[in-house]
């Protein structure tokens, strides 16, 4: 999966990473030679599995627990990560939820626990280590969004607002840090088959491949943008083709 990818000497931290696409992010970039940060919030056993499983790969790794959308958490995670594996060089902001909510049933309490989990984590993750990627002059931020900041989604107008707010902050950062050395892109997958969304013949029937996508396969886009030197506020998507429809 790593292809000619080579992060030997990297440290990247992954947030949201115990399981599904975070899993398979994780585990690509330990086989491209980077040591990872596993980050998760709630699920301490699925996280260390993913930590013996970057460790197998030869690589070092930490699971930290930070809820990404507090601030205080997010610089003690990233306090950790410095003291036991080293700065982050990469960075994929991968957390989030998607909470299925009606126009009718939507609440402000949603709206706003969305857009802290969605956007404002990948905001405060990237202040967070820019220090240490500035001070290299290379750094590489990948931001996890959807092909719901373009299209209508099926989650919620919550989570719309949540992705297209990734994708503009992507933009932001990358037009302001081109000439220091780091590169900032999103990857927007959509109807991937995870625990979280399995597959369904009907969903499937609607997508030009015939069938959902894989997390490795988000995962392999990850490493082309993190590869890419040349490549910034750019994004990805990784949807079968369901745009032609």
């Amino acid at each position: 999966m790593a292809g000619n990818t080579d992060l030997g000497g990297r440290i990247a931290l992954v947030t949201g990473a115990s399981r599904g696409i975070g899993k398979a992010i994780a585990l690509a970039l330990a086989q491209a030679g980077a040591d990872v940060a596993v980050n998760y919030r709630e699920r301490a056993a699925d996280a260390l599995v993913v930590a013996d499983r970057v460790r197998d790969l030869g690589r070092r790794t930490l699971t930290v627990r930070a809820d990404v959308s507090d601030n205080s958490a997010v610089k003690s995670m990233i306090d950790a990560i410095a003291g036991e594996l080293g700065g982050v060089d990469v960075l994929v902001n991968n957390a989030g939820m998607a909470i299925r909510r009606g126009l009718d049933d939507l609440t402000e309490a949603d709206f706003d626990r969305t857009i802290a989990v969605n956007l404002k984590s990948a905001f405060l993750c990237t202040q967070a280590v820019l220090p240490n990627m500035r001070a290299r002059r290379w750094g590489r931020i990948v931001n996890i969004s959807s092909g719901a900041a373009r299209g209508a989604g099926v989650v919620g107008l919550h989570y719309n607002a949540s992705k297209a707010g990734m994708e503009g902050l992507t933009r932001g950062y990358s037009a302001r840090l081109a000439k220091e050395g780091i590169t900032v892109n999103a990857v927007a997958p959509s109807l991937i088959e995870t625990d979280m969304s399995p597959g369904r013949p009907e969903v499937a029937a609607r997508i030009p491949l015939g069938r959902l996508g894989l997390p490795h396969e988000v995962a392999q886009a990850v490493l082309m943008v993190v590869a890419n030197a040349y490549m910034t506020g750019q994004t990805v998507q990784v949807n079968g083709g369901l745009h032609f429809n």
